[in-house]
């Protein structure tokens, strides 16, 4: 948790902090007169350092407050928050989404790793079996597909989805995506720009916010439930160290991939495309 959480924070200050392109040849240094960087929708007494850290922070705990509109960050910057949720509560989370939400990717970890050692997977002294893994994956496919499912509906319809957005393109495609995505991770933090009182979007961040939260946790008390009733086996010279570097390497690895090969797709459209165009010297 904590080496994502480094990465999230260094990644959304470097790109606040570097500035808008757009703005060439205008100092954009900090110092003793200025704050320098991507200044837009944040506050002076804040800064760049406190913004950028207070959108990771928010967005890795669930907290849904704000100090900064994340809706003005760069692409790259607002990308973070993005992600962070999309990281499925595993980076710190709420109180107790988490936990479960890292022990299910702790499920997957050691399942790989139990593969590559040809042994049968442990975790703290249970066996971890077909399904276990089967429960594991339905909670990382309920989630993106709840989240790109309402963002393709409202994405596709004019006459109730993009109606709502204030940015056209690629940025107004994030301010739908980020919607979904806080309301079915249960973050509560908003990313701006989108008019989010209508009917259709009433009803649909409803729907997300009941299956984020009802529809995930059936599978994840079901492995509870499986786990509490096998007997502990005593570690053994096949039993993969879960305290251990190595094991932080993968579990962060099955994290990472995972979520990449699930929203990478979506990303693309949104703030990885915008960045390239706002490089290339077009806004939203």
């Amino acid at each position: 948790m904590a080496v994502l959480f480094l990465v999230g924070v260094t990644v959304a200050y470097w790109a606040e902090a570097k500035g808008n392109p757009m703005f060439a040849g205008v100092d954009q240094t900090a110092n003793t007169m200025q704050s320098g960087g991507n200044m837009e929708g944040k506050e002076v007494r804040f800064g760049i350092a406190n913004s950028a850290l207070f959108a990771t922070v928010t967005t890795d705990a669930s907290c849904g407050a704000i100090n900064s509109w994340h809706d003005s960050f760069t692409p790259l910057g607002g990308l973070v928050p993005l992600a962070n949720i999309m990281l499925s509560e595993t980076i710190f989370g709420g109180v107790g989404a988490g936990m479960y939400g890292i022990l299910i990717y702790v499920v997957l970890a050691v399942f790989i790793a139990g593969l590559m050692v040809g042994r049968t997977p442990e975790y703290l002294g249970k066996k971890i079996e077909s399904y276990d893994v089967k429960m594991a994956m339905l909670v990382t496919l309920v989630f993106p597909l709840v989240i790109l499912g309402f963002t393709a509906i409202s994405a596709a319809s004019p006459s109730f989805g993009t109606s709502s957005i204030l940015n056209p393109g690629p940025h107004g495609l994030s301010e739908i995506l980020y919607a979904f995505t806080s309301a079915t991770g249960n973050n509560g933090s908003a990313f701006g720009g989108l008019t989010a009182n209508t009917k259709w979007y009433n009803i649909a961040i409803g729907l997300a916010m009941l299956i984020g939260r009802f529809f995930m946790i059936i599978p994840m008390l079901a492995i509870a439930g499986n786990l509490a009733r096998k007997k502990i086996v005593p570690p053994s010279l096949g039993t993969f160290p879960v305290t251990t570097p190595l094991f932080t390497t993968l579990l962060v690895s099955v994290i990472i991939i995972v979520g990449a090969l699930t929203f990478f797709p979506a990303l693309s459209l949104g703030p990885i495309v915008e960045h390239l165009l706002m490089n290339a010297g077009k806004t939203f």
